[in-house]
């Protein structure tokens, strides 16, 4: 519990939650104080209404007295909800956004062992669990808090003898309650983990719904998340098992104290020593403080689950960027300006020397092997070869999603970690080989590329890609919402408006993952040539199956097993009768 709680406190620090919003904070605290002071008014007005009599002429001023304590008492508590509910919600939104900003700025490595389902589980559930203990348990128990320090003073000042006797036994009755306490926490981490695995595989689900139907494996998925989702229910109904004995045993022990004070008090009152007002009095604080422990046993337990659920979120904002953002020298080192066009000679737009480079889960497995050449700016070079190759993980080095293992990568003639990520990705336009499309409109999908782009820019970059024709059919044109991951369209009109993408973005080098892979004969050739338009003076890369499209390339990369086993125009590579030469007769036969 320490830790989690050493971790919330870090969390405030860092990011100042307490200093930036110190005057809502403040002034939460002042109408919580402000109306723990008038209830504990209350019980002093009633010992003077029974101190006084019903006939007495002054009993009309204690009532109106008991009046204005429930005025003030309800202007603080609706004051001290609005803070403390403002609070919640706004804390609840920067944790969110900071955890947001974070995993936006993993590389692909950090999502190899977590789930995105997880990463939305703790953005919802885990972030209504803190925003509950923000917004309504910190609040609860801080006026808890304060109702039983102020209620045992009271208590002290009425009848110290009494007072003192229900202390010590109340203290006794915390240790087996804290040692339950313990036991909530660590079945409210468990709970928590199952329901994000509830999540992560509905979300896994669902973003392959279509090969779940086509398999007809619905009754399956049905089976395993029910599966999941009853296993989530089991832990929960231990925690709440355990909780609701941790708030039984809290109350019945702490009621049976105070009866058992009681009972004395009524012994003195009998004997004279205390009057019945005072033992009015101390009966209505000692309500006041069995309720206050009440409250303070069950917001024990929302704190011990927003513990572990800000633990979780801690670690998510936490987690450190790896070398794609941890680079010292990214921040550090001058940015220099692409290189003028008089030196294009000198310069090469991309150049791998002597890379070598292993995943993270695979590491006895060398994806790239040694590999070196030099792409001159204004290029078109083509990668080819046998999947598994390396083809796309030479384009995810580029873009610094991983570091190489050794070697040395550079961008327009300098050290690629020489380059702040975002200037580097600026540099860089990819059309993926499965089009990503955002649940927006067309014109939006398009304008990702280039977020400042007016309508017209968008539009020419849609004909460019050969993608104006079946937007303009849809219901609304470019306004028309595409569904989510584009289920609106089909796979070769998702390819031209991810190439109407990166044609808006126009970036000095493109790099192209088998960009023309889902369109029919006829819009491949029109992509072909929407291609030749845009490429001349711009360094392209090209990863091809089809060696039909590449026979153009300036020159063709072969490349098996992560290294570069062949390199040269198509011509050239056919009659070397190597690897090249046998996959184009295997599909130019």
């Amino acid at each position: 519990m320490a830790s989690k709680l050493n971790s919330l406190t870090r969390w405030l620090r860092d990011y100042r939650v307490l200093s930036r919003y110190r005057i809502q904070w403040i002034l939460a605290c002042l109408f919580l104080l402000l109306a723990a002071a008038a209830t504990l008014a209350v019980p002093l007005a009633f010992r003077g209404v029974v101190d006084t009599g019903l006939t007495s002429d002054a009993i009309d001023r204690q009532f109106i007295y008991l009046l204005l304590l429930a005025a003030v008492l309800a202007v603080m508590t609706a004051s001290r909800y609005y803070m403390m509910s403002w609070l919640g919600e706004r804390v609840v939104a920067d944790i969110r956004q900071r955890v947001f900003e974070n995993v936006l700025r993993q590389s692909p490595r950090y999502f190899e062992t977590l789930q995105t389902g997880e990463v939305l589980s703790r953005l919802t559930s885990d972030t209504t669990l803190v925003q509950t203990l923000v917004g309504s348990s910190i609040s609860i128990a801080l006026r808890s808090l304060v109702m039983l320090i102020g209620g045992m003073t009271m208590m002290l000042v009425t009848s110290a003898w009494l007072a003192g006797v229900m202390i010590v036994l109340l203290a006794i009755i915390v240790l087996p309650l804290w040692a339950l306490g313990r036991r909530v926490r660590k079945m409210s981490r468990i709970s928590q983990d199952k329901v994000a695995d509830t999540s992560a595989m509905a979300g896994e689900v669902l973003n392959a719904i279509t090969t779940v139907q086509a398999f007809t494996r619905e009754p399956h998925e049905q089976q395993r998340f029910n599966a999941a989702v009853e296993t989530a229910f089991g832990e929960a109904k231990k925690r709440i098992t355990m909780r609701s004995v941790l708030t039984a045993m809290a109350i019945v022990m702490s009621f049976g104290v105070i009866v058992f004070v009681l009972w004395i008090g009524a012994q003195q009152v009998t004997a004279g020593v205390m009057t019945l007002g005072e033992l009015t009095q101390f009966v209505l604080y000692a309500v006041l403080i069995a309720g206050s422990i009440g409250a303070l046993s069950e917001t024990w337990g929302d704190l011990q689950r927003a513990a572990g659920a800000m633990e979780r979120l801690v670690e998510l904002m936490q987690a450190p960027p790896d070398l794609v953002y941890g680079n010292a020298s990214a921040s550090q080192e001058p940015i220099s300006s692409p290189p003028p066009s008089s030196s294009v000679e000198q310069v090469e737009a991309v150049a791998f020397q002597d890379v070598s480079f292993a995943y993270s889960s695979r590491p006895d497995f060398m994806a790239i092997n040694h590999l070196s050449f030099a792409v001159p700016q204004g290029a078109r070079y083509a990668l080819v070869g046998p999947s598994g190759a390396g083809k796309s993980t030479l384009f995810a080095m580029l873009l610094r999603f991983y570091a190489p293992t050794a070697g040395q990568i550079a961008i327009l003639g300098q050290d690629i970690t020489h380059w702040p990520v975002s200037e580097l990705r600026n540099l860089i336009g990819i059309v993926p080989q499965e089009p990503i499309i955002f649940a927006s409109s067309a014109m939006e999908n398009i304008r990702y590329g280039k977020l400042d782009a007016s309508d017209e820019e968008v539009i020419a970059a849609a004909k460019t890609a050969h993608a104006d024709g079946f937007i303009s059919a849809l219901p609304e044109g470019y306004g028309s919402f595409l569904g989510e991951r584009g289920v609106r369209l089909s796979g070769g009109q998702k390819q031209r408006i991810s190439i109407a993408r990166a044609i808006l973005k126009n970036p000095p080098i493109l790099l192209l993952d088998e960009a023309t892979s889902a369109l029919d004969a006829e819009s491949e050739r029109e992509v072909q040539l929407a291609l030749d338009s845009v490429l001349p003076g711009r360094t392209s890369l090209t990863i091809a199956h089809r060696l039909a499209t590449v026979l153009r390339a300036d020159s063709i990369l072969v490349l098996e097993e992560g290294r570069l086993v062949e390199q040269g125009s198509h011509a050239d590579l056919i009659q070397q009768g190597g690897l090249y030469a046998r996959l184009a007769d295997l599909q130019f036969a």
